[in-house]
């Protein structure tokens, strides 16, 4: 489980075969089999030379996310999984991608960024005003919704340590719904009167 708050900007040293090596200081430290999200998307450490982690790619994987689409010098989020006693600074993510969107527009100044995206119908019907979204695995509050997608809000924080302060229009991204929302759904479905 992560929490959608990056705590490394990773580079992307090779992506061939199915396999994805990424120069990562802080996150190097972890041991071999511990979850890593990577733009969001959960992938375990299979690999290790010196500050550069090796992860393996299934081809679901590379169709679902954004990863397919990394080229060597790539900047990616990345946030060690949780662990028991560590800080709850965004809300519940599994790491398990939903979907993925694409930016509509980009537009602000220094103070704030407001991104628009283009949310499929899959995650979008999870969506609420001041509700949780994950994108490219950062935690993010709604602040606005259309008919296909989201208005966010990017401080310069967010910027400064995520890749999201570099997206433009046409980039594709990868979303997470809120958990919690997919549950009340799922809950709200069932006939417990059987």
């Amino acid at each position: 489980m992560f929490t959608g708050i990056v705590t490394e900007l990773g580079r992307v040293t090779r992506i061939a075969d199915h396999a994805l090596d990424v120069h990562a200081p802080h996150c190097s430290r972890e041991i071999d089999g511990a979850s890593v999200a990577v733009n969001g998307t959960c992938l375990t450490i299979s690999r290790r030379d010196g500050e550069v982690i090796g992860f393996d790619l299934l081809p679901d994987t590379l169709m679902r996310t954004n990863l397919g689409q990394l080229e060597v010098g790539s900047v990616v989020n990345l946030e060690p999984a949780l662990r028991a006693g560590d800080p709850f600074g965004g809300h519940i993510v599994q790491g398990h991608v939903d979907a993925i969107g694409t930016v509509r527009s980009v537009t602000g100044d220094d103070t704030a960024l407001d991104v628009w995206l283009d949310v499929p119908v899959v995650v979008l019907r999870y969506c609420v005003i001041r509700g949780s979204i994950t994108v490219n695995g950062v935690s993010l509050t709604i602040m606005e919704l259309d008919a296909t997608g989201v208005r966010l809000a990017l401080i310069p924080e967010t910027r400064t340590r995520t890749n999201l302060g570099s997206l433009a229009p046409g980039d594709s991204i990868n979303l997470e719904a809120d958990v919690l929302a997919r549950y009340v759904e799922r809950l709200i479905a069932i006939d417990f009167t059987r």
